[in-house]
């Protein structure tokens, strides 16, 4: 059966799963809304505002879609996977109950605590008591310190802080900014864990999962992991640091155990896990769940896919994960992430952005990016992921920094450094 699909989101995630699913021999058309100038490449872009379930169920009725793939966290919370089921739609992508994973740290932390899967020590506040949030930092006195707003906040609502004074200041920054006070209504504070983070993510059709890659991330802004929290500034895959052995006890410690508590728990987990860890001297503990493909993981993780997604796909709508094999090249892949200036505070958009034509040993996957009288102007934060390939982590990085360099806007940021830390394995 050859299937009309529709894929939800409009991020450079989209693109690289857009760019995966067009290479399918199932796929008879892609739909992607809204998308952005790199999807209407590969597909058809609709300009549908995709918060709006009816519409999008409008939308799906007109044109025959067959299935339904949810590229963002946003709409799976707000439980798009349940409205879709219920006019027995085939959606891939978990429900909302399962999507609380990511949804609300605070549910992620007890569902670990009742499953005795590794994560960090915690408290939980209500926003009402940053009074007493205050206190218990205090009476901690152990920093860094984590604090994260419970809800979803694109990637921007967990702080650091090295001091006192600097996590005083989160906390009123928590409770009077506007972007940021709907998601922090609670706040989880955490231990503060030493290691190496990665990413493992398993594809799930809510009775079974297979690993689908790991990479790793690098969410600051500034060069060697300084700087404030960003959605990621870039990505490489594999990840040395998650060997074999690391590997196996994610599975076993984490991976497995969330899948079964899920299911356990009246709430089969479909779609895709990702698991955000930290290698300790102890083993791997959960940093956080999504409940989707990473940004910008997944645009090194499916270029290295060599199964068919789409078949992937469709077996885990169908509960049959395990009729299908999912096979990786050799090759490492390299992402970097081209940023307006400014970000991931106030920057402009806009701009005219050249040399996307004389990238010739990269894939370029659109961000933040639209289309305007034939030319390719800015129109976000992080604005295009640059992925080049090679043979070892250090040729894939020179091999995509040499395309990095072949593009420009004004104001055009980038770290200099990604992948760094793989090379010291």
């Amino acid at each position: 059966m050859k299937y009309t699909v529709l894929l939800l989101g409009s991020g450079g995630r989209e693109h690289a799963l857009a760019w995966s699913l067009k290479k399918s021999a199932q796929l008879k058309k892609l739909f992607i809304a809204p998308g952005n100038p790199g999807t209407a490449e590969v597909g058809e872009n609709v300009h549908l505002d995709i918060s709006d379930f009816n519409k999008v169920w409008n939308f799906i009725q007109e044109n025959e879609i067959d299935l339904t793939i949810v590229g963002p966290e946003q709409p799976l919370v707000d439980g798009i996977a349940n409205f879709l089921e219920a006019k027995h739609h085939p959606v891939f992508g978990p429900k909302l109950q399962a999507a609380m994973l990511e949804g609300s740290k605070e549910f992620a932390k007890e569902f670990m605590r009742r499953h005795n899967i590794p994560t960090a020590a915690y408290e939980v506040f209500e926003q009402d008591d940053f009074d007493k949030a205050a206190d218990y930092i205090r009476s901690q006195n152990k920093y860094p310190v984590v604090l994260k707003a419970d809800g979803l906040a694109g990637g921007k609502g967990v702080f650091i802080p090295e001091t006192e004074d600097e996590a005083m200041g989160v906390l009123e920054e928590l409770k009077t900014s506007s972007s940021l006070k709907e998601a922090a209504s609670k706040l989880v504070i955490e231990e503060f864990m030493v290691g190496e983070e990665a990413s493992v993510f398993a594809i799930c059709d809510g009775d079974s999962y297979k690993i689908i890659g790991n990479a790793q991330d690098h969410k600051r802004i500034g060069e060697g992991d300084t700087g404030l929290n960003t959605g990621g500034m870039g990505a490489y895959s594999p990840a040395p640091v998650v060997t074999d052995e690391v590997l196996q006890r994610v599975e076993s410690e984490i991976i497995e155990p969330t899948v079964s508590g899920m299911k356990a728990e009246g709430n089969p987990y479909i779609g895709i896990l990702y698991c955000g860890l930290m290698i300790t001297e102890n083993g791997p503990k959960v940093v956080e769940y999504n409940c989707r493909f990473g940004d910008p993981e997944c645009q090194v993780i499916l270029p290295r896919l060599e199964s068919d997604l789409l078949e992937i796909i469709v077996a885990c709508t169908q509960v049959q994960l395990n009729t299908v094999d999912i096979h990786f090249e050799d090759e490492v892949k390299c992402c970097v992430v081209l940023a307006s200036g400014g970000y991931p505070e106030s920057y402009e958009k806009g701009k005219e952005i050249s040399g996307l034509d004389t990238v010739e040993d990269a894939i370029v996957f659109h961000a933040g990016t639209r289309a305007e009288n034939d030319k390719i102007l800015t129109n976000g934060g992080r604005v295009l992921n640059i992925v080049g390939s090679g043979k070892s982590l250090e040729s894939a990085i020179k091999n995509t920094y040499k395309e990095v360099a072949k593009i420009d806007f004004e104001k055009a940021y980038y770290r200099s450094d990604i992948g760094a830390k793989g090379l010291r394995h």
